[in-house]
């Protein structure tokens, strides 16, 4: 069964990646679009309202093949104990994924720790409106968001991983004033 569920997910993947690539463009100075998700735990999310209160990481994935660039970002954020609230967010834009997105959902958490799947805000309603803000050329790389208090972009990076753009995400952070918290989604 966990077979069929990666093989449906992959081929969603596949459909979602095979959308037209929208520019990219960089938003930082501006509020984050009110999105709808749902975290793998059940729990239902209105981006940015729900994070308000205290800056957020956002580490938007828009087709499976950027979770290698995800998993990047999370571990350098987490070895370096960035003190802010870190959210893992995959965007999939298109009918095919809406209407799958349960299958797509349970194959996630089939690879996820259950300790992790709060942290972890899955958008497909709303996901073009994602990607419109950010662009999803070369959708591979993650797209990175730094957002204040009131879920303005403070920093931004959809270059891929490196340790520069970590240190540059790290400074924006401590330009906010720093947060408490730390771990992934608490």
């Amino acid at each position: 069964m966990r077979h069929l569920a990666l093989a449906a997910l992959a081929t969603l993947a596949a459909l979602a990646a095979c959308s037209a690539p929208l520019p990219n463009r960089a938003p930082t100075g501006e509020a984050l679009p009110e999105v709808r998700g749902e975290a793998l735990d059940g729990r239902a999310w209105t981006l940015p309202r729900d994070w308000r209160g205290e800056p957020v990481v956002a580490v938007l994935g828009f087709v499976q093949d950027s979770q290698f660039d995800i998993d990047r970002w999370l571990i350098g954020l987490d070895m370096t104990q960035t003190a802010a609230r870190v959210y893992e967010v995959p965007t999939i834009r298109g009918l095919a994924p809406r209407v799958f997105s349960a299958k797509i959902n349970e194959g996630m958490r089939g690879g996820i720790p259950r300790a992790l799947w709060g942290g972890v805000i899955t958008v497909y309603a709303d996901g073009e409106r994602l990607q419109r803000f950010t662009g999803s050329e070369r959708p591979r790389n993650a797209r990175v968001l730094l957002l204040d208090a009131e879920g303005v972009v403070r920093y931004f990076n959809d270059e891929g991983f490196s340790v520069g753009g970590l240190n540059a995400l790290r400074a924006a952070l401590a330009g906010l004033g720093g947060v408490k918290g730390g771990a992934q989604g608490e």
